[in-house]
């Protein structure tokens, strides 16, 4: 895995972002209006060689690759450039593989003489009008019409209708003007395919920078304003929903990344996700600029504010190719139907997200164990909770290292890299062995590594890594929710001892466990952050109690009693009344990503078998177009869960900045796991109905399972409050 932008790719980044910040500012955008063209940063674009930036090194072009086009085309869109760049870039770069003379006469004519070439995105075989994008400045359009690559030379500028945010739109009527043939050979289609690929590549990018610069426009603001008081920023009605903008804005980002890597790699759904990542782009500015605009309020509507720009460029730009949806139906077909698709050649992509499981030593070694072990007679494989856990599966893996691979091998792991690691979790997971218990284990383990006493050290990490037990987390009380910083189970100094009372709630793993994590009240008499400590606590003293709860999910969880608990100071995790800043550490380890996105692939798997068989209306339920799109859209977020689940560990791992990646990746994915769940069991009812653990029994497992998953590890609305304050800069919203 390797998330970090190429060392190569930064300059670039930065160059074009100082670039459209300087050139393309707002007073230019508004000046460009309403065509929506700017001839002055045209030439300066070409005097940076940006529209050739695709095209061949042998034509004459820069020969770039695709990743670093898509970061030249985010800042165009953070900052509106009014210029028909991405219908350039693909217009070039088709010349540069068709060759011929024409074709190198425009691109002579594009650089020598700043003519303005783009491309009418539909097929012009019917010979209808349509809406080009650039089209009413163009010298030169690029169209295909089924057989002929052509350029068709306007005869008078093309009208520009008055839209609504510009683009430079022009009403092309093919067949009016000039015609020079390019090609006709049976490659024209493929090459043609390709560039409208591209194209979409490019323009979700923009999207994409559109989106993230409305948002944090509008964050900015709502640090400023004042109402009732306070900063409106303050309000969750406000911060919340700006919050799930940028999660979806960053999802868009990584789900960028994911396609451009799948294109590289030659993956089965490489064409899908270049629809699908289009879908979602657009759909994404439109929630972006929305919710931007509301916070501006009456002064959004307003041409002196800026927003109102963004909100009208978000549909204008995402619109000009037709509806979006109709993206996610196509990525539907290609998905489930085997629809053929033309990829573009994507050049050098150096972002990874795959984990090295295949060819993998380690790897390797623990799927040997597991399939020597594991019988689906016995174990409770593919199930996500502790009554899944088996002593004798914990045990082997803890015997050959392979429950904690990262861990030193003084403490019973392997010293595996990063990659390893995650390898290995892949194969379990790949397996059906979830491992709740040594999940929460490693998280007690890691923190009395970094924090714990020497004495403490040795009396439970062996013992943790050989599998011999395991830790519970106690958290949750029942009067404070996901506010578990308002704990008020007391722990009192003793001499040398802790005198511990209270009470915790959803105390999963407790029956199975032999210590639990647990965070107390080590002084009433300050701020609540700043009176707690976190203990490791033996189950097994006296004055603890284990009480069963169960859910509708099939789980059990627990309540626990402690009653004068005694245990002396060295169980004490890090400095007395220090335990919001190891607590943290904790969190971010829980909400570090999740893997329910292989939850989300197999109720996919498994609608798709049952659609396949069961029809309506004469056909089968899989080719109906709403039963592509739904399936598409699970498909699409189970790629952008991973994504930013890989994105926070990778930031972890590779110590970087961290603005609260894994709350976003938690509440992104824990939504879609959510949503998607039940649509499907819509979907697919009212077979989806009956309970089993194969066929449309994994929707219905799913569908239950999703219910309390935005809670586990703190709820949704706690963790978008951490996005909007480290992501977007929002003032503090919570009390």
């Amino acid at each position: 895995m390797q998330l970090s932008l190429p060392e190569d790719s930064v300059p670039v980044k930065e160059m074009f972002e100082r670039f459209f910040a300087s050139e393309s500012t707002s007073a230019r955008v508004r000046a460009a209006e309403p065509v929506g063209f700017d001839r002055e940063l045209w030439n300066e674009l070409l005097a940076l060689e940006v529209p050739f930036m695709r095209l061949s090194a042998s034509a004459g072009g820069g020969d770039m690759s695709l990743f670093d086009a898509c970061l030249m085309m985010e800042q165009a869109g953070r900052r509106l450039a009014p210029a028909p760049l991405a219908e350039a870039l693909v217009a070039l770069r088709i010349l540069g593989e068709e060759g011929g003379e024409t074709a190198r006469q425009w691109i002579a004519k594009v650089r020598d003489e700043g003519a303005v070439l783009t491309l009418a995105l539909n097929s012009t075989a019917n010979g209808k009008t349509q809406l080009v994008p650039g089209g009413a400045v163009a010298d030169g359009i690029l169209t295909f019409d089924g057989k002929e690559l052509a350029i068709e030379v306007p005869a008078a500028p093309l009208e520009a209708p008055h839209t609504l945010g510009g683009a430079a739109l022009g009403s092309f009527t093919p067949g009016s003007g000039q015609r020079h043939v390019l090609s006709s050979n049976a490659d024209a289609a493929k090459i043609w395919e390709a560039g409208i690929e591209e194209w979409k590549l490019l323009t979700a990018n923009a999207l994409i920078g559109l989106s993230r610069e409305a948002v944090e426009m509008a964050a900015a603001y709502a640090s400023e304003r004042e109402a009732f008081g306070q900063k409106i920023g303050t309000y969750q009605a406000i911060s919340h929903p700006l919050a799930v903008d940028i999660i979806d804005a960053d999802g868009a980002a990584m789900l960028s990344m994911w396609t451009l890597r799948a294109i590289a790699d030659g993956a089965a759904d490489a064409g899908a996700l270049i629809s699908t990542l289009f879908w979602w782009a657009s759909r994404t500015a439109t929630n972006c600029v929305a919710h931007s605009i509301h916070t501006f309020a009456g002064y959004g509507l307003s041409n002196e504010y800026d927003i109102q720009l963004y909100h009208r460029r978000a549909k204008s730009w995402a619109l000009a190719l037709g509806d979006p949806d109709a993206e996610l139906e196509r990525g539907g077909r290609r998905l489930f139907l085997g629809e053929a698709a033309s990829l573009p050649d994507p050049g050098a992509v150096e972002v990874d997200f795959e984990t090295p499981d295949q060819g993998n030593a380690l790897a390797e070694e623990m799927r040997a164990l597991l399939n020597g072990i594991l019988d689906p007679d016995k174990h409770a494989l593919f199930e996500e909770n502790f009554e899944a856990h088996d002593w004798e599966v914990h045990r082997a893996l803890g015997k050959a290292g392979l429950l904690f691979p990262n861990w030193p091998e003084k403490w019973g792991g392997r010293d595996a890299d990063a990659d390893s690691t995650r390898a290995c979790r892949t194969v379990a997971s790949e397996l059906g062995y979830a491992g709740l218990a040594g999940g929460v284990t490693g998280m007690a383990g890691a923190l009395v590594q970094q924090v714990g006493t020497p004495e403490l050290q040795e009396e439970v990490l062996l013992g943790f890594a050989r599998g011999d037990f395991t830790s519970c987390l106690g958290f949750t009380e029942p009067s404070g929710g996901s506010d578990v910083f308002a704990a008020k189970t007391r722990a009192v100094r003793d001499g040398d001892e802790w005198v511990i009372n209270g009470q915790k709630m959803f105390t999963s793993g407790a029956e199975l466990a032999n210590y639990v994590l647990l965070l107390t009240r080590t002084d009433p008499d300050v701020p609540k952050h700043k009176g707690l400590t976190l203990f490791l606590v033996p189950l097994k003293v006296p004055g603890v109690e284990i009480r069963p709860v169960h859910t509708f999910m099939d789980e059990r969880t627990n309540a626990t009693f402690y009653a004068d608990v005694r245990i002396p100071d060295r169980y004490r995790l890090g400095e007395v009344n220090g335990g919001v800043k190891v607590m943290s550490t904790a969190l971010s380890m829980e909400q570090g990503g999740s893997y329910y996105h292989h939850q989300m692939r197999k109720m996919v798997k498994a609608v798709v078998e049952w659609a396949q068989t069961e029809e309506r209306g004469g056909k089968p339920m899989l080719e109906h177009p709403s039963t592509l799109c739904r399936l598409a859209k699970v498909h699409t977020r189970a790629a952008i869960s991973e994504g930013l689940a890989s994105r926070a560990l990778w930031t972890r791992l590779a110590g970087e900045q961290d603005y609260a990646y894994g709350p976003s990746s938690k509440v992104f994915t824990t939504q879609a796991f959510i949503e998607d769940a039940a649509d499907l069991l819509d979907l697919a009812s009212p077979g989806s109905l009956i309970r089993g653990k194969d066929g449309l029994g994994v929707v219905e497992i799913g569908y239950r399972h999703s219910t309390a998953t935005s809670i586990y590890g703190g709820t949704s609305e706690v963790l978008r409050s951490m996005v909007a304050e480290r992501r977007l800069g929002l003032p503090r919203s919570r009390a």
